[in-house]
């Protein structure tokens, strides 16, 4: 027989001489990324390499705390690296709907934001200044003056010619006429002009019309004296503009001389000035002043003046405008109106030349976002532009801003499945890519790795401020991460799980006023931590004592056994016993799994029966067909069944059922099997454990009850102080088994048997009598075989004689019935 399991196997201490210290603020500061060396190369590897698509996918569970982890790393690695240029857009002068991006270095860009400024407020009052002035005005006036003169000149010659002709050029208020003239300089009666003679009049007419010509001439000239006026005006508005705007702009095309684009930027500035000097004139223009000098401002996405080393920005809602940035719009007469000032920075602005942290679950989520990302990272540009615009879901006309060049690492943050998932249906993912950051779940429980552990520990509790651990607080913290890890030679690293077991210890301790946390804090924070959760299973625990849900933790039962399950709800697992039942009698070799179905049974379930089912074909009827009909059913099970860790309660209660041998029912199985009959180790041994410690204590003294796990499953074993206690007592028991046999010799108290060189097992052994049974329902098979046969030829008999008859019958009737007919016929 297997012997119970001690008390020390079941748990594995921390002794407090492991440590070196006395309290853990005695302990340095320590990178949260220890333990975890293969992921710290990966970083190291992804972050420091340049080269197109290595990017970073960090793979963990999310108790990881992987935006700490990660966000600690890439601060300390972005320190040393230099801080990333400034971006902005200004207008663009010759394309408007198109503005253009600058690249300056970093904090030049706000120092250029406020020049302009200062530039724009000091143009504001100069130019309409010097457009005030008394200079200006006496040249102007001297322009237009002398540009009247001009014209009155071609008009008095075209005058004094006539005069001389004897002719008067008059001024009517619908323009000019000739008319003859008379005495001094007063125009002919036309009394006197029709008693001139013939001759004469014909000369006056002639010289008229020769006179309305030049005159035309001299008109027609007059558009182009006022164009000469306009230019020399315009030409007089440049040489003031310049007077006012050539100092400014000088001093700032001297201090950014070696910044290409802003010097091609005040450039378009002094030139958009003298392009729309009406605007600034008495006279003006259709474009008001302001609105020439918003067109001068700089719109600054990125400021890194105060940025210590490169940039590491997290996205906590990476949607496809928070990554590439929007461009707003306001309403103006109804209308929605926009302009490059209007462009705002997303996620990729600001990293750029940094590092940029997604949750890949958000990314995902989003509605575009994914496919955003991946453009971006193909063309190596940030464009913004919205939803509708990306993909021609809108054709009205708004700005284009330039593309601006990417540099950025991104860093992937997401479960493994994920990550998988990706790799198998998105063909572009491991372009884009290409450094996987593998998380460890959990960290070797060793020696060495204690104080590693503990130095952990104590980072954690300094960085969320709380009190520090003494010895004994410390090693209540490493027993409770290595029942997290659900391993004695392991200890979880998840550091959120560690991180909230701390800050509740941490209250406790400060509801006593204690200066340190101890073992009492930390047994009392995981305490509360089950009890607040613990519900749900407090009410199956009372279904299962009222009775409403059968259990039996006494006595002995044919075709019953206790199987464990565990129930996950959230991150709290619990375990619960439930009755397995079997029945078995004569047929063909087929075991139903009614969980199968009803439907209620999943394929690593119906995998497992399958397995079962071969291995009891393959023992007890090697050379000859089963002769078996069983059927397996969970009883009082409404819900889905999973797993397979059933399996070698399903096989005890099997060969109970058919044997006819009780199972002890203080007994509850766990574990899977293989064909061959081993067991193997399957998960949530704790859970199983204590739940079912806890029904049986529930229902009065313990009275020897006991648990079979697989022996493969000893040193996941971190069992609560309750059932140790019951251990040491000899009120509780735990076996381990490696083969079926031990757990069938277990529950039935007999010895399995073993097989002699034939395969026959020992008449008197459990193994014996299920063969003697299977061989007892085979002959029931061949026995009611046999007599359906017999009643088969009897009915095949009786059969045989009723066609033979009416064969006979048949040939009488036909000769009469011939010889009739034909004779009739033939007399007919």
């Amino acid at each position: 027989m297997v012997e119970a399991l001690a008390v020390s196997e079941v748990y594995r201490g921390c002794p407090e001489e492991a440590f070196s210290f006395e309290v853990t603020s005695e302990l340095p500061t320590l990178d949260l990324l220890s333990g975890h060396d293969r992921a710290r190369e990966a970083l190291d590897f992804g972050t420091a390499i340049r080269s197109d698509g290595f990017n970073l996918f960090v793979l963990g569970q999310p108790g990881h705390g992987m935006h700490s982890l990660v966000g600690h790393f890439l601060k300390e690695r972005s320190r040393d690296e230099a801080p990333p240029p400034d971006w902005g857009y200004v207008y663009n002068f010759d394309a408007p709907s198109v503005p253009r991006y600058l690249q300056l270095p970093p904090g030049l860009g706000r120092q250029l934001r406020r020049d302009i400024e200062a530039l724009v407020d000091e143009l504001r009052g100069a130019i309409p200044a010097v457009f005030e002035s008394e200079e200006y005005q006496n040249r102007l006036q001297e322009l237009k003056q002398a540009m009247g003169e001009r014209q009155r000149d071609a008009i008095e010659a075209v005058r004094r010619e006539s005069r001389e002709q004897g002719v008067l050029l008059l001024s009517t208020p619908n323009g000019f006429t000739f008319a003859p003239a008379g005495d001094g300089d007063t125009m002919m009666p036309p009394e006197e002009y029709e008693k001139l003679p013939k001759e004469e009049r014909d000369r006056i007419e002639h010289t008229v019309e020769i006179l309305q010509r030049k005159l035309a001439q001299a008109i027609s000239r007059m558009p182009k004296l006022a164009k000469e006026l306009r230019e020399q005006v315009q030409q007089l508005n440049e040489e003031v503009l310049q007077t006012a705007i050539g100092a400014p702009l000088a001093e700032l095309e001297e201090r950014y001389a070696d910044e290409e684009g802003v010097i091609a930027h005040l450039a378009a500035i002094r030139e958009a000035i003298v392009q729309h000097v009406d605007s600034f004139t008495a006279d003006g223009a259709d474009i008001p002043p302001e609105a020439v000098f918003s067109r001068f401002h700089l719109n600054l996405l990125v400021d890194n003046a105060d940025t210590e080393g490169a940039p590491v920005i997290y996205l906590d809602l990476p949607g496809h405008q928070h990554l590439v940035g929007r461009i707003e719009h306001h309403v103006h007469n109804g209308t929605l109106l926009t302009d490059f000032s209007l462009i705002r920075a997303g996620a990729l602005h600001r990293a750029n030349g940094g590092y940029l942290v997604l949750d890949v679950r958000g990314v995902l989520s989003q509605p575009g976002a994914w496919e955003t990302l991946k453009r971006v990272l193909r063309s190596g540009q940030i464009r913004t532009e919205s939803l509708e615009q990306a993909y021609g879901l809108i054709s009205t006309v708004s700005l284009e801003p330039q593309p601006i060049p990417l540099d950025v690492k991104i860093v992937l943050l997401g479960e493994r499945l994920l990550y998988y998932l990706l790799c198998e249906h998105d063909p572009e993912f491991l372009e884009l890519f290409k450094v996987q950051v593998d998380l460890e779940d959990e960290l070797p429980r060793s020696e060495a790795n204690l104080a590693l552990y503990a130095h952990i520990v104590a980072t954690l509790a300094r960085e969320a401020a709380l009190r520090p651990l003494d010895r004994s607080g410390m090693a209540a913290t490493i027993e409770r991460a290595s029942r997290l890890a659900d391993d004695q030679q392991r200890l979880t690293a998840r550091h959120r799980d560690l991180s909230d077991l701390l800050q509740e210890a941490d209250h406790w301790a400060a509801m006593q006023d204690a200066t340190v946390i101890t073992r009492a804090h930390v047994e009392k924070a995981v305490a509360q931590q089950l009890y607040r959760a613990g519900r749900i299973r407090e009410r199956s625990l009372e279904q299962i004592n009222r009775g409403t849900v059968m259990i039996a933790t006494e006595g002995q039962a044919v075709g019953q056994v206790n199987g464990l399950s565990v129930l996950a709800l959230g991150d709290f697992a619990f375990g619960q016993p439930t009755r397995i039942t079997a029945t078995a009698r004569p047929g063909t070799g087929q075991v139903v799994d009614i969980e199968r179905e009803a439907r209620l049974g999943g394929r690593i379930h119906t995998k497992a029966v399958m397995i079962l089912s071969r291995f009891l074909a393959g023992r007890y009827a090697p050379d000859a067909p089963l002769s078996l009909s069983a059927s397996l059913a969970f009883e009082q099970s409404y819900g889905g069944i999973e797993g397979d860790s059933a399996s070698v309660a399903e096989v005890c209660v099997l060969v109970s059922a058919i044997a006819r041998v009780p199972l002890d029912q203080r007994f509850a199985v766990t574990g899977s099997i293989n064909q061959h009959g081993e067991v193997q180790a399957v998960g949530g041994v704790n859970e199983k454990i204590e739940g079912f410690f806890d029904v049986c204590r529930a229902r009065g003294k313990l009275s020897g009850q006991a648990v079979i796990l697989p022996a493969s499953n000893v040193e996941h074993l971190m069992l609560k102080a309750e059932v140790r206690e019951a251990m040491a007592a000899g009120s509780f028991r735990i076996f381990a088994v490696r083969h079926v046999d031990e757990a069938l010799a277990l529950l039935t108290g007999e010895a399995p048997g073993e097989p002699d060189e034939r395969g026959r097992f020992p008449e008197q052994s459990v193994n014996g009598r299920v063969q003697a049974r299977l061989e007892a329902f085979a002959e029931a098979i061949r026995a009611a075989r046999g007599a359906d046969e017999k009643d088969q030829a009897k009915i095949d008999e009786k059969a045989g004689d009723q066609r033979q008859r009416e064969e006979g019958d048949g040939d009488h009737k036909g000769e009469g019935g011939g010889d009739y007919k034909g004779e009739g016929d033939g007399d007919e």
